[in-house]
């Protein structure tokens, strides 16, 4: 692997050690740290790395256009298909430009390092993210073509500053406001509220009892059990962790969350709360003391909710957004050809043997 210092050359780099995290050279394609992308950040990668790898996949980060281009995180499944280097718990994902990255020449020297292969997944994708079309343009330029297809509901909202609590608890509906009010004058005498923010005992503790809230609730098996409590102590090493626990008067969890907080964005990761305790509505108690401290004391710039379209997200944040996926197809391949005939099937043959024809043209 490239040290820091090499003049890097593009290609497909397999990580034989992913437990050590990520090499230093890719440091100047991560999001540095405090800065408003955790998912793209050492602090994310070095710790999925070590904790959320599915079983009989292999790390692989794709260099296009050398230390000027764009760094992708990959992943080479057991089929030796690539996808993106992704897990349950991520919000988004996209290719890292270096400072000053061409982004059309990076796409174009992409296309080249993917061409001939299988097609690529490349999902959890910010549709609006900056330099993404550019990116596109190069990929189709080097003969592949980017399919598009839906792949979650990301629910947020961006935030006024200096409004605070308040201002934000009254753009709520009526329903969840006078829920809110009602059950936090209740949880003030009947729970405590705890919020872990650094490493050390009292975290350890935490951590032991969102692990006991996420075994009594609702959620099902968790397919990474280390991870959340591995991200929870480099996102507190890091001060990007507001790990929550609402407890009775006896001690016991009712309900656990944890945010990171970074670069003025807070996203909420993980919730959970007892389904015993569910009349007392120890989430909805826990959300709104969460969410009162990030914006009040962190002075969020914005929320986010994280995956899915649960119904209880737009009475919290006020936006949707569509994460997208790409499969990145080379139609000169048989393997292209399926993965476009498959991903058109919904538009009809004969829209399916244009874009066939379109891409045909534009390889000579």
């Amino acid at each position: 692997m490239p040290s820091a210092t090499d003049t890097l050359a593009e290609g497909l780099l397999p990580l034989p050690h992913p437990e050590a995290g990520l090499p230093g050279w890719c440091d100047r394609f991560l999001c540095p740290p405090g800065g408003n992308d955790v998912f793209s950040s050492r602090l994310w990668y070095d710790t999925v790395l070590g904790h959320a790898l599915p079983a009989g996949t292999r790390p692989v980060l794709a260099l296009a256009g050398g230390e000027k281009g764009v760094l992708l995180p990959l992943l080479r499944q057991a089929d030796g298909r690539l996808c993106s280097l992704v897990t349950p718990y991520t919000l988004t994902w996209r290719p890292l430009p270096a400072p000053g990255a061409a982004m059309r020449e990076a796409g174009l020297a992409l296309g080249r390092l993917l061409r001939g292969g299988r097609p690529a997944r490349l999902d959890t994708l910010d549709a609006e993210a900056p330099g993404l079309e550019e990116l596109l343009a190069g990929l189709r330029q080097s003969g592949l073509v980017p399919l598009r297809f839906d792949h979650f509901g990301n629910w947020w909202q961006p935030l006024e500053p200096g409004a605070g609590w308040e201002a934000y608890l009254a753009a709520r509906p009526s329903a969840l406001r006078a829920t809110i009010r009602r059950k936090l004058a209740r949880a003030g005498r009947e729970s405590r509220f705890e919020l872990l923010r650094e490493p050390g005992l009292a975290l350890e503790n935490g951590i032991r009892a969102y692990e006991a809230v996420r075994a009594r609730s609702w959620k099902p098996w968790e397919p990474f059990p280390d991870f959340d409590a591995a991200l929870m102590r480099a996102a507190a090493s890091a001060g990007a962790l507001r790990l929550g626990v609402l407890r009775d008067l006896d001690g016991q969890p009712l309900a656990a969350q944890y945010w990171m907080v970074s670069g003025g964005y807070a996203s909420l990761l993980k919730l959970a709360h007892v389904e015993d305790a569910r009349a007392a509505s120890p989430g909805t108690v826990l959300t709104a003391l969460m969410a009162r401290g990030v914006i009040d004391e962190d002075k969020a710039a914005a929320l986010d909710f994280g995956r899915g379209d649960d119904a209880y997200k737009p009475l919290w944040v006020s936006q949707r957004r569509q994460r997208t996926g790409l499969l990145l197809a080379d139609l000169r391949s048989p393997s292209g050809l399926l993965a476009l005939a498959r991903q058109t099937a919904g538009h009809g043959r004969r829209q399916a043997l244009q874009w066939i024809e379109k891409a045909r043209r534009r390889q000579g």
